[in-house]
């Protein structure tokens, strides 16, 4: 059972319903085992389930949900309603028109978040392929108790929205994470990434490795707009950074402020000034919020050094060069991750001050320079790996990042810990000495090993169950109306599963209280 099908569970099966499951076969013990006492019904295989379900969803990966349906569909009850969880809908669409019979009508959904996200207030996309009005009306009132908020899509336009609002997205944050890794630097073992815009970088970067690899490599191979998106945004890095190597300023000044003009509408001489009375509140009020979060010590007295914000300058020159507006795919299905990056790259974009400071350094500093190097060959790798359809090849890169960042992350908790939240300091005294500053280091060290340790209660037990990636079913049912997922796990990092959703949370309520 994945990780989003025990979520689908969990939650229907406190909503009142029975909840039946079912894993690959020789897990069947186990999954029983796990479940006992919980309310949830396990059952032998999907044949079980799709007998039984009036209501089925099928939650594996976009590459296997062919293989799947082709061998429990055509056992799918009469008149039940299909549905699946799949990020990319053509596959999926492919299958179920294939191999459901004639008599099961396709009510299909998507939560656009992961299991460690709240599911109230998050978008819920409905597809209505076939069947009657009546089915999508029963899956609004199945999926009433995850207070989500309904988006409704066909399949096309659920996989270019998906596209839009993500592609580009993790493209930037696994570029990040391996550049980071190959350049062997990572943030908190310097200065250069304390607070602000970077530590948005270094917490989402951590919550994309902490996922499972197939999450990203569906979207990224099998959804044809998000591969023209991915080799777009290695294009951009690569062009931009070129300039920037080249001393282009008037052409790298050029390519920037007419981006900033096509994708947020602000002329280059324009600093645009929020209005009360009317339009578009800005997602980041100020970087004061972001400052509650921090990788070290942030002295405010000392100017931060100057950053090029490469994949901040590429993402949105990829969008214009597209013709993408964010804002509206923000608006109709953008994802907790996409709203604190679109968030933060709006904050760069609306100050004429800190984008021409970005330039100026993309020119002429050189402290981020060897960082920007290695973002650039991971962005064209990246882009190359789509471009290949290789999910052995994705795999292999995006599990080789996750281990050497696994080794050498240290703690998420204190990545996430608002300052506020920490005992108040004392008068600092006299400097720390180099005894004190190796204790220090030796505990920072333990952070680091702990940070992927996993803990031995009932939670992550669930994700023990299979050491790789498989085919296996899991079936949900109700008891009003019978229900069915199916999915499988792997194992995951509880801690760094929950990165950024604290920063996510404090970013909204600061929005609230401003409105």
């Amino acid at each position: 059972m994945g990780d989003m099908g025990r979520l689908y569970a969990t939650k229907l099966n406190a909503g009142g319903y029975r909840v039946v499951v079912c894993d690959k076969p020789e897990s069947f013990e186990r999954l029983a085992a796990e479940l006992e006492g919980s309310g949830i019904e396990v059952l032998k295989d999907g044949h079980a389930v799709s007998r039984l379900a009036d209501f089925i969803v099928y939650s594996v990966e976009a590459a296997a949900i062919n293989a799947v349906v082709k061998q429990y569909g055509p056992s799918t009850k009469i008149g039940a309603t299909v549905a699946g969880q799949t990020s990319v809908k053509a596959p999926e669409k492919d299958a179920f028109d294939k191999y459901l019979p004639a008599d099961v009508d396709v009510v299909s959904v998507h939560s656009l978040h992961g299991p460690s996200v709240t599911t109230e207030g998050q978008p819920l996309i409905i597809i209505h392929h076939r069947g009657p009005q009546e089915k999508v009306t029963m899956v609004e009132e199945i999926f009433r108790s995850f207070k989500s908020r309904y988006v409704y899509l066909s399949y096309e336009e659920h996989d270019e929205v998906t596209a839009n609002t993500q592609a580009v997205t993790h493209a930037a944050f696994l570029s990040m994470g391996m550049a980071w890794k190959n350049g062997s630097n990572y943030p908190w073992e310097e200065t250069k990434w304390v607070s602000g815009i970077e530590v948005v970088k270094v917490n989402i970067t951590l919550r994309i490795y902490a996922a499972k690899w197939h999450v990203y490599a569906g979207l990224a191979i099998l959804n044809p707009a998000a591969q023209r998106q991915i080799q777009q945004y290695a294009r951009s890095t690569t062009e931009l950074m070129k300039l920037m190597l080249g001393g282009h300023r008037d052409e790298l000044s050029r390519r920037v402020w007419a981006a900033r003009e096509a994708v947020f509408g602000w002329a280059p001489n324009e600093d645009p000034v929020h209005d009360e009375d009317g339009g578009r509140r800005p997602i980041l009020l100020s970087e004061d919020i972001l400052d509650q979060f921090s990788l070290g010590e942030h002295d405010k007295k000392r100017d931060d050094q100057p950053n090029s914000h490469l994949s901040l300058l590429a993402m949105v020159d990829c969008w214009a060069a597209l013709n993408i507006h964010p804002f509206e795919h923000l608006e109709v299905a953008g994802t907790p991750v996409f709203m604190l990056w679109i968030g933060v790259a709006e904050y760069l974009f609306r100050s004429r001050e800190r984008l021409a400071a970005a330039i100026d350094a993309g020119l002429a500093d050189r402290v981020f320079r060897a960082d920007d190097l290695e973002f650039t060959i991971a962005a064209r790798g990246w882009g190359e790996c789509v471009s290949f359809g290789n999910f052995d090849l994705y795999e292999r890169r995006f599990l080789d990042t996750a281990s050497k960042w696994q080794q050498s992350v240290s703690s998420v908790g204190r990545v996430n810990v608002p300052r506020n939240a920490t005992p108040a300091r004392r008068d600092p005294g006299p400097p720390v000495n180099p005894h004190r500053r190796r204790r220090r280091t030796r505990r920072l060290r333990a952070c680091a090993r702990s940070a992927f340790t996993r803990p031995t209660g009932d939670s992550d037990r669930m994700g023990a169950w299979l050491a790789r990636i498989g085919t296996g079913h899991v079936a949900l049912s109700a008891r009003r109306l019978p229900l069915t997922t199916a999915g499988f796990f792997a194992p995951r990092f509880e801690g760094a599963s929950k990165m950024g959703t604290k920063m996510i949370k404090t970013i909204q309520e600061s929005q609230q209280r401003s409105n």
